[in-house]
């Protein structure tokens, strides 16, 4: 989940209503942004016997998207600050285009895997520019509602399209479920051109303060949540395919996903109705509840029951968590929150990119039962940090 540049609503705004197709446009490149990243995780078998090789190099697929992000998040959004914003939102989605075609019709790994890093570069790009395009849009005191609609694209993702997705590519293919992925970002093209209003670029200031936000109180410790949160996740949903044929469990990888997103799109309508007032304890509970979720996956795999309890439990952690960290990192960063966004942006990514990293070495090394496990250790110093910092970074109550 990735977020930066948060501007205000434009002055004099008056219109007390959301303006939803345009919000639900930005939902869904949201949601095309997300299935871009995660589909290769539903798809992992089918992909590295296409692709003639390893499953763990496969699975480097989401790790070289992560790292395009990371790499180019915050010196593409400087460079192209000026930009108007919705010409560069087009950018981005014609980028998704190419990117996801070249994908369905590489036979080599090498392209693949260079088509992957520029959709991670677009990525960065969309990311920085999706919430702040929400709050603009937005009378100021429904910002917070416009941008949980933006980012109901990503549970919709997890909910809807990677099993969707994986089931294509089970059916027919998975160069199929990439190709939907070009046709539904060309429909989108459209529909942001006719809906979406433009917004003027901005100065290049507050750049400078990049490297000073991490001395603003609070901000810090965000940050490490959502660097150690995101890895945690990572590297069991990138390899749940591989995790899930494992415990001889592989055909229902599709319908396991869909529970795990149906769940996360539920814990995404909790979030947004209650984050206002409920920062640190919803923060506290996706945390406490996607440890759980890996304990169960870890000692008790072997009933099929307590895997579908095991995932819906992730999923109700999880599905706020992209929410919840793009909030408090905007709440701790105050004056510096566009810094503490891009550096949120840049960590989460890179974290994306750690867990495919980590999750193929812990497949070499010890085999898929390992993934559950590291979660779960390393959940342990997130709920410590976010238990600690109660009075910045996750107070109880927003101000």
């Amino acid at each position: 989940m990735r977020n930066a540049a948060l501007n205000p609503a434009s002055p004099g705004q008056t219109d007390r209503r959301l303006p939803l197709s345009a919000l639900l446009a930005l939902a869904t490149a949201v949601f095309i942004t997300s299935l871009t990243e995660t589909l290769p995780a539903g798809l992992l078998p089918a992909m590295s016997a296409g692709l003639r090789v390893s499953e763990s190099a496969t699975g480097q697929a989401v790790t070289i998207y992560a790292i395009g992000t990371a790499l180019t998040a915050v010196p593409l959004t400087a460079a192209t600050g000026a930009w108007r914003r919705k010409r560069l939102l087009l950018t981005t989605v014609a980028a998704f285009a190419v990117a996801n075609t070249v994908t369905a019709l590489s036979t080599s790994y090498l392209l693949t895997m260079t088509a992957r890093f520029a959709a991670g570069v677009a990525a960065g790009l969309a990311w920085s520019l999706l919430a702040g395009y929400a709050r603009r849009m937005s009378p100021a005191h429904l910002q917070g509602r416009a941008i949980a609609i933006a980012m109901a694209g990503i549970p919709v993702a997890l909910s809807l399209g990677v099993p969707a997705g994986t089931f294509l590519g089970a059916a027919l293919g998975w160069q199929v479920a990439f190709l939907i992925m070009t046709g539904l970002t060309v429909v989108l093209f459209g529909w942001i051109t006719a809906v979406v209003p433009d917004f003027p670029g901005r100065r290049r200031d507050g750049q400078a303060a990049r490297p000073r936000v991490l001395r603003v109180p609070g901000v810090a410790p965000v940050l490490f949540v959502t660097l150690v949160f995101v890895l945690a996740h990572t590297i069991l949903y990138t390899y749940i395919a591989t995790f899930l044929d494992g415990l001889g469990m592989g055909a229902s990888t599709d319908l396991i996903l869909l529970v795990f997103g149906v769940a996360s799109l539920l814990s995404i309508g909790v979030v947004g109705a209650h984050i206002h007032r409920r920062l640190r304890a919803l923060t506290v509970a996706s945390v406490l509840l996607v440890a759980v979720a890996a304990a169960v996956l870890a000692l008790w795999a072997d009933s099929t029951a307590l895997v579908y309890v095991a995932v819906t439990l992730w999923g109700l952690g999880w599905g706020g968590a992209p929410t919840l960290l793009q909030t408090a990192a905007g709440d701790a960063g105050g004056d510096a929150a566009d810094a503490a966004q891009a550096l949120l942006v840049t960590l989460w990514n890179a974290a994306m990119a750690g867990g495919g990293i980590v999750g193929g070495v812990l497949l070499d090394l010890f085999g898929s039962t390992s993934f559950a496990w590291s979660t779960l250790v390393l959940l342990a110093p997130v709920l410590a940090v976010v238990l600690a910092a109660r009075a910045h970074g996750f107070p109880a109550q927003r101000h």
